[in-house]
């Protein structure tokens, strides 16, 4: 099963467009909340009163909305390429989780790609081996800049597949995400 091109679906353009949108609404909902709870801080606090606490809080809300904008609206895309997964690496740490003498093992999965042009690209994972599974050295991979994911050429001998727009995983029969109802490219 060579690379789909169903990757081209409208499906996928308009799920990009939606998380620009949902991301830009977020922003306006935290700028909402920054003004109002400045507003009240103003209000019912002795340290600052309003109009000085509004205003505050209105060019905190304004920088809230201007990071959305600017994040949602950013026009820079990553190109698309081709690459081989050329090593997969595995490791075993211990952090402290908090507690005195107590620590937690974290293990890290790593998938090297390279591309065409000889750059090394990473695929890292903690704690969820998952993905790290799914790819084998020597599989050729297509990174679709767009999505910020990748697909892989053969497919053939899978058993679930990863949705490219939201990481969602599925059984290989499936044909459309049931997370994002984005085409499963394959």
């Amino acid at each position: 099963m060579p690379y789909s091109s169903k990757i081209h679906d409208q499906a996928f353009d308009k799920y990009a467009q939606n998380t620009k949108d949902w991301g830009f609404l977020f922003s306006a909902i935290l700028a909402i909340i920054v003004i109002s709870s400045f507003y009240a801080y103003g209000e019912f606090s002795d340290e600052m009163d309003n109009p000085e606490a509004i205003q505050i809080g209105f060019i905190i809300g304004l920088m809230f909305l201007l990071i959305g904008y600017v994040a949602g609206r950013s026009t820079t895309k990553a190109q698309t390429w081709d690459g081989v997964i050329v090593d997969k690496k595995t490791k075993t740490t211990t952090k402290d989780i908090g507690y005195p003498g107590v620590k937690a093992e974290r293990h890290v999965f790593t998938i090297l790609i390279k591309d065409g042009n000889g750059r090394i690209h990473e695929i890292r994972d903690e704690d969820d081996e998952t993905v790290f599974n799914y790819y084998n050295i020597g599989d050729k991979v297509r990174y679709h800049g767009k999505l910020k994911s990748y697909e892989k050429y053969d497919k053939s001998k899978d058993e679930i597949i990863f949705c490219n727009a939201c990481a969602f995983l599925h059984d290989i029969e499936e044909d459309i995400c049931k997370n994002c109802g984005c085409p499963l490219l394959k």
